[in-house]
């Protein structure tokens, strides 16, 4: 099948061409058509995949071939973050180049000149919105945005977005939209409270799955055991002299690990930076795009960027630890073969580390080549998957018939 067969404007298809793109992947064969046929869809798929070409294809298509087409908001996608929402209105604005559609990432923490661009766009009716929860109800607050004329709503990353505690805020926005909607769900997971979450906002959705939790068949995995104290040293040994790496990404679960991690490779004279939340919102579009255009090799990062960055050619993630939940190992590690491209993806494994690592290997089903430390580094921890960490001490003066779980109010 090639993207001829959906039969899209000619302007679409010339900028399909354009960007190389001739074969859909599975997501966008069988997603496209739905979404061409104006029904519900409830999309599974694993980051990768493609599937924001998947939904932003058909509404393009749609958009130009409306000669009604009228000066207001045509599309609403909700994301769960600004990295996110800038990558998704790239793709807009490489598939519309010759179309004439307008489209306007809507994302907090920029400035004030931000907030009016955001404002004047918003009052004005861009045809696709792509916008974080919060920052978008902060305009709608202000009153001045305009939904009547709403034809689709996309969620895209929803799991990741109630991870984050979107539930309440996408609730409200989706209260402000007109009933006669067509309605687009991706997520990389499925778990229970999206199912609650579709049953509210979906009219008789087509339910597609496309490999859900399983790493892309072009991934080498492989991992080593290490104490902590050995890994700065083991990345040191990777990546000596490793020039067929041009881009490697560093995924550490904690904004102090990334400084250490990255102060380390600067004092090697490495081309690195590190992202985290403590950037400002203009450091951190700098730094990926000095990685885009490989001025930097090597990007540090929390798991800020585990889901929604579409950077090509990335040959290495190295997972610096194990990430806390098993599917976010699918999705660190999805960075890098992209589509049909291949890559690297090596993890260290702490003693601590090993019984959420099992969990991992259970997932994908999969048991993921265990190897040997450089003989420099000394002995690693055995691997023993059965191993579980020592438990915290809450102290000994804990009372009687207390197992019931502690209660926390929101301040």
């Amino acid at each position: 099948m090639t993207f001829e067969d959906f039969n899209f404007t000619p302007e679409l298809c010339e900028a399909l061409a354009a960007m190389g793109f001739t074969q859909p992947t599975p997501i966008q064969e069988q997603a496209i058509p739905v979404i061409l046929a104006k029904r519900d869809i409830i999309a599974c798929a694993q980051t990768g995949t493609g599937k924001t070409a998947a939904f932003l294809l058909p509404i393009l298509n749609a958009i130009a071939s409306n000669p009604d087409r009228k000066e207001s908001i045509n599309t609403l996608v909700i994301a769960p973050t600004r990295e996110l929402a800038l990558q998704i209105d790239q793709q807009v604005e490489g598939f519309s180049y010759f179309m004439g559609i307008s489209s306007i990432p809507v994302y907090g923490g920029g400035s004030s000149t931000s907030w009016d661009q955001q404002k004047q766009a918003l009052k004005s009716g861009a045809d696709i919105v792509i916008a974080t929860p919060g920052r978008l109800i902060a305009h709608l607050n202000m009153g001045y945005v305009k939904l009547d004329h709403l034809q689709h709503l996309v969620l895209d990353e929803a799991d990741r977005m109630l991870d984050m505690g979107f539930s309440d805020d996408i609730a409200k926005i989706v209260s402000k939209l007109p009933k006669q909607r067509q309605n687009l769900l991706f997520s990389a997971t499925m778990p229970s409270k999206i199912r609650s979450l579709t049953s509210k906002i979906l009219k008789d959705p087509v339910q597609l799955n496309i490999a859900i939790s399983k790493p892309a068949e072009g991934v080498l995995q492989g991992a080593y055991l290490a104490y902590d104290s050995q890994k700065i040293n083991l990345i040191e040994s990777l990546l000596s002299g490793k020039k067929n790496y041009p881009s490697i990404i560093i995924f550490t679960s904690t904004k102090k690990m990334v400084r250490e991690i990255t102060l380390a490779l600067k004092h090697k004279k490495y081309a690195v930076q590190a992202i985290s939340s403590d950037l400002e919102q203009k450091e951190r579009e700098q730094a990926l795009l000095d990685f885009k255009s490989n001025k930097t090799q090597i990007l540090v990062a929390t798991d800020i960027l585990a889901r929604g960055i579409d950077i090509k050619g990335i040959s290495l993630v190295i997972n610096y630890d194990v990430p806390q939940d098993a599917e976010d190992y699918v999705h660190r590690i999805g960075r890098t073969a992209r589509a049909d491209a291949t890559g690297v993806a090596l993890t260290f494994i702490s003693d601590k580390d090993q019984a959420r690592f099992h969990n991992i290997e259970q997932l994908i089903k999969m048991d993921i080549l265990k190897i040997p430390l450089p003989k420099a580094l000394g002995e690693g921890p055995v691997y023993d998957p059965n191993k579980r960490p020592p438990r915290k001490s809450f102290g000994k003066h804990r009372k009687k018939g207390g197992g019931g779980k502690r209660r926390f109010t929101k301040r």
